[in-house]
């Protein structure tokens, strides 16, 4: 058994519970259109959408107003009923939402009824579309669920079982055996045993600051908690953006449970919502979106000398792609103009800055001062990899040693980290301390609003413009 900063190592030993691997072994591979939909903006977050707005265009199309009042009384009732709530575990099947797509759908045609001029169907008119779009819904989620179990099993997302004790040990070994739940065990949270479990090969986490370290450490997404949760623990990993589970390690503790991993019963704890808050973020990623598509069309031409720039002065390889982590310790491939072509893998990976090296050029040079070299992120911006304005992005090497120095340091992946930040427009841009970027980040954090962001935005431009970049 070997400990170190609070994460005990159980000896390998047996089988049933896999070793704990990095997020770019474990999971989809940043930057890629897999990473992005595993992320839940692709395709397979839209897909229950799709399947419901199909059913309903089959059924509620042909009736004209009625239909798309249909169509957005019920996207309006399953968004509400959390049928479209995002989650690893596919801890329900069609069969079980069939009763609320039935109440949904029967009040979404009473509704069209009464609201659209000349639709006024029989009674058993009516009942007969009720049940022909529930079936062609049923029928269509069933699919969804069926390629998301599929999806579950080829890439589970990491977690951590919290409870060290044999329920926590039968959990996770679960987890382990059966991946079509979605979630492969990387940890387990709570004090040290007496003894270590000889089936379960992974690190004990002791501490609140261990637990953010290894969120971060492994893109932790799911937390499972075998016992009775502690609060402090459930706002954490709410904080860091993981779904939480509360699973029923005894059959007396069932009740309540909307699903089960093989045999224990399992429910989603959801954080309190904050409307105002999730309407503000809305807004923060549409002001994004905007602006970053109008930043690429009028950049365009710069984008262009830029890279020109870079190919005559430095030769091939315009663009220089590294590993970056993002929002709740998400990796990602963040795009810049290469200003230095570095000696390895490693070099860039490790290198802390290349400001004063010598081997850079004149043209790289120059896009690092003017901040040039940062243009090609409006494409991540686009992509949702990063946001205008948030915490910079910083490397997984980096990420991970800065988190076990800098207390703080993780909470800035509470947010979409940026092409800018408070931080970089007070000052701290390049060589400078950690320990003032983590408390200027934190700061915008808690004092965010889409205002400050435009505020922001307005003193980088100056910043640019004045050649003041890194």
């Amino acid at each position: 058994m070997t400990a170190e900063r609070g994460m005990v190592l159980a000896p390998p030993a047996g089988i049933g519970v896999v070793a704990p691997r990095s997020p770019a072994r474990g999971g989809a591979r940043p930057g890629t259109w897999r990473a992005w939909r595993a992320r839940g903006r692709g395709a397979g977050a839209l897909a229950p959408v799709c399947a419901d707005v199909a059913a309903a265009a089959a059924v509620a199309g042909p009736h004209g107003a009625a239909g798309l009042i249909v169509l957005a009384a019920l996207l309006a009732l399953h968004t509400a009923g959390g049928l479209y709530q995002r989650g690893a575990v596919p801890l329900t099947g069609a069969l079980d939402e069939l009763p609320r797509l039935l109440g949904h759908t029967a009040v979404a045609w009473c509704v069209a009824a009464a609201l659209a001029p000349g639709a006024r169907p029989g009674v058993a008119a009516l009942v007969g579309l009720v049940a022909a779009q529930t079936v062609l819904a049923g029928a269509a989620r069933g699919l969804v669920h069926r390629a998301g179990r599929r999806a579950a099993l080829r890439r589970p997302r990491p977690a951590l079982v919290v409870g060290t004790g044999p329920a926590g040990e039968r959990v996770a070994a679960v987890l382990a055996q059966h991946p079509e739940y979605g979630m492969r065990p990387v940890g387990l949270v709570g004090p040290v045993p007496r003894r270590l479990p000889e089936i379960a090969p992974l690190p004990v986490v002791t501490s609140h600051r261990d637990v953010t370290r290894a969120i971060v450490r492994y893109a932790v997404r799911d937390a499972v908690f075998a016992g009775a949760p502690d609060e402090a623990l459930v706002r954490l990993f709410w904080s860091r953006g993981c779904a939480v589970w509360l699973v029923a390690a005894d059959p007396a503790d069932a009740a309540g449970a909307t699903g089960h991993l093989w045999g224990f019963g399992c429910r989603r704890l959801d954080p309190p919502k904050r409307r105002g808050r999730r309407g503000a973020r809305r807004g923060k990623r549409a002001l994004d979106v905007v602006l970053a598509c109008g930043a690429l069309a009028a950049a365009a031409p710069v984008l262009a000398l830029c890279a020109l720039a870079v190919r005559v002065a430095d030769g091939p390889g315009v663009i220089f792609r590294q590993e970056r982590v993002g929002e709740d310790g998400r990796p990602f491939t963040m795009y810049k103009f290469r200003t230095l072509r570095p000696a390895d893998e490693r070099e860039a990976a490790t290198r802390w800055s290349v400001a004063g090296d010598r081997a850079m050029s004149r043209v790289g040079r120059l896009l690092r001062r003017s901040g040039l070299d940062e243009l090609p992120q409006l494409w991540n911006v686009l992509r949702g990899d990063m946001s205008l304005v948030g915490p910079r992005p910083e490397r997984p090497h980096f990420v991970e040693r800065f988190t076990a120095l800098y207390p703080g340091y993780a909470d800035r992946h509470r947010m979409p980290v940026g092409l800018t930040g408070l931080a970089q427009v007070s000052g701290l841009r390049g060589d400078t301390s950690i320990e003032d970027r983590t408390r200027f980040d934190n700061l915008y954090i808690e004092t965010w609003s889409l205002w400050q962001d435009v505020r922001i935005m307005l003193r980088t431009t100056a910043v640019c413009l004045r050649l003041g970049g890194s």
